[in-house]
Order: structure tokens, then sequence, then C-alpha cells
């Protein structure tokens, strides 16, 4: 069978599966349609905002489905008409059997990790946040257990001591992309190959999905702890904490900082100005010097601008 007469159907939602239908659009990949999240009113006109995979997927004429329940008899009888081949998942939703079994070939997903390790919704925050030297993306046949069906391939890349979760997404987005040309191209020829996921003798590390209170910033931790937490969450969803003072308590997103390992006697959390321009707090074993952060109902800005247009009080503190 051609790639021509191989039909496939894509699922994703946001900008990191967009390179992945790119890839396969632009070889010439038999895309027979496209399901993603429903329309999603945002922002402060609650305007319906569509999903960067419909975005591109209208632009190059797609079909595009969008179930509000993945067990609609509609939605259902819909992918069923298509008689796909195989489903491609990228940053999607957890699919039902019903779904997921439909195609000759099966369902096939492109997830952010070196699988079995950060099984989640968030391995690429996961990854920085621990430490990790390394990461990659891996293409697997979707089973019952989220993240665990057989492994198809596999590639590396290195995390950089500077690097934050926008700069790993971006090149986890596009190795992935060449990792599911591959894995469909060797589906297409018969050629796939897929082995177990090893998990013996194995401290397996999730990856849980980050909510609001995850993202706090724990002051009593380590500098390069709290360092790799703001680099982990950096640019999104954003490491967060909160300036106290005596009558009120402002909120803080924090997206660049610098540790500084530096014996100190001061009280953790305590604001040092060793000029106007740059801003320590004090942590366990040092310092954390912001160097961009965003107060609430604020722009997002340098460290030295934000301090331009705003006091610091004697008694203010981070918590």
């Amino acid at each position: 069978m051609t790639k021509k007469d191989f039909k496939i159907v894509f699922m994703g939602t946001p900008e990191f599966a967009v390179e992945t239908l790119k890839i396969l659009v632009e070889n010439n990949y038999n895309i027979v349609g496209v399901v993603t999240m429903p329309d999603k009113p945002a922002g402060r006109g609650h305007k319906l905002q569509e999903s960067d995979v419909k975005k591109y997927a209208i632009s190059q004429n797609l079909l595009v489905l969008q179930p509000e329940k993945l067990r609609d008899a509609d939605f259902i009888n819909e992918l069923e008409a298509l008689q796909a081949d195989l489903n491609l998942v990228v940053a999607f939703r957890m699919l039902p059997e019903v779904v997921w079994d439909m195609p000759k070939h099966g369902t096939y997903n492109l997830h952010a990790s070196l699988l079995p390790q950060y099984r989640g919704a968030a391995p690429i925050n996961w990854a920085i946040i621990n430490g990790e030297v390394e990461t990659g993306v891996t293409t697997f046949k979707l089973v019952h257990e989220i993240d665990s069906g057989k492994i198809a391939y596999q590639s590396k890349i290195e995390i950089g001591d500077r690097d934050n979760a926008g700069v790993i997404h971006d090149k986890l987005m596009e190795t992935g992309a060449q990792l599911v040309l591959k894995t469909v191209d060797d589906i297409i020829d018969g050629s796939i190959t897929l082995q177990s996921q090893n998990i013996d003798k194995v401290n397996l590390k999730p990856a849980p999905k980050i909510f609001k209170e995850t993202c706090r910033i724990k002051w009593s931790s380590k500098a390069k702890e709290i360092d790799r937490f703001i680099r982990g969450l950096s640019p999104y969803p954003a490491a967060h904490t909160t300036l106290v003072r005596e009558n009120e308590t402002i909120n803080i997103k924090v997206f660049e900082a610098l540790p500084i390992i530096q014996d100190h006697d001061l009280i953790v959390g305590s604001i040092v100005q060793s000029s106007s321009s740059e801003l320590y707090i004090a942590v366990e074993d040092g310092f954390i010097r912001i160097l961009e952060l965003q107060l609430q109902g604020r722009k997002r800005m340098k460290a030295e601008d934000f301090m331009n247009g705003f006091q610091f009080q004697h008694t203010d503190n981070f918590k």
C-alpha cells in the first residue's frame, strides 16, 4: 500500500501537534480527517477560540471533527465512515477503546518523554524540574493503560543548563514530527517492530498534570532546585510567588532567574537589592536573582524595568 492509499486520522489540539500534522500534509500523506477539541471561549471578550490544530487543518482544507464527547454515537459514526487505516495522536485527550481500536493498524501516539519515564500530562515540565540532562520523544501503540503501550521508536535530545520548558517544547516538537514520519512509513511498508516498555527495576518518574498550586515557588528549597522549577514552568504556566506586605499581598509570576550559591544569615524569602536594577531573593543556600517577571495585572518585563516603576518596602518579603 502506498501512502496515498493509506488513510490517516490525526488527533491533536495545541501548537505542539501542528508540526507533526504539517509535515504529514507537506509530504502528501492521506489525512482523511482531523479530530481536535471544540472551540472554547477565551479572553476578556469570551470569543470562541479555535485550537492551533484546527486553524492549520482548515488552512489545508482538511475535514475537521470536534466532538464534545468521544463516545458520542454521531462522532463514532463519522469516524467509522472515514475508514482510516491508522489514528495518530499528538497532545490530545484520552481515547475510549471504541476509538483507538477502530483502525486496522490501531492508534499510535507521540509522547514527549523517553518512555517509560515521565508518563502523564506534563513530561517536559517535570523532566526539567527534576534536573534531567536529557529527554526525548517516543512513538508507541495505544493500549488501555496511559502511556504504557509498546514502543515503536525513540529519539533523544539534551537539556541544556539554561533551557526552559519553552525551548525543550520547540526542540521536541520538531524531533517528534520526524519520528512520527518514520513510524508511519514503517507501518505502511510493514516493517514496524514494537517493543514492550521495560519497567523491571526502573525507578519510574511520573509527569502528572500541573495545577496552579503546583506552580508556587518554595523559597525554602535550594537555589538550583528553585532555578529548575522556574525554568521547568517557563513560559507556561509559569512559576509564581506572593509578595507579602503589611496590609496586602501581591501575586508575581517569575519567568527567568539565576541561582547563586552563597552563605548568608538572611531570612528565607527576604528581598535584597544590590543596585537599582538587580533583585535577589534569599533562599536556603544562597540567592535567586530574578531576571524576568510579571506583576499581577501588568505585562511581563525584565527585572530592571520592573524595578524602575515599583518601590519595595523594607518589610516586604516573598512567600
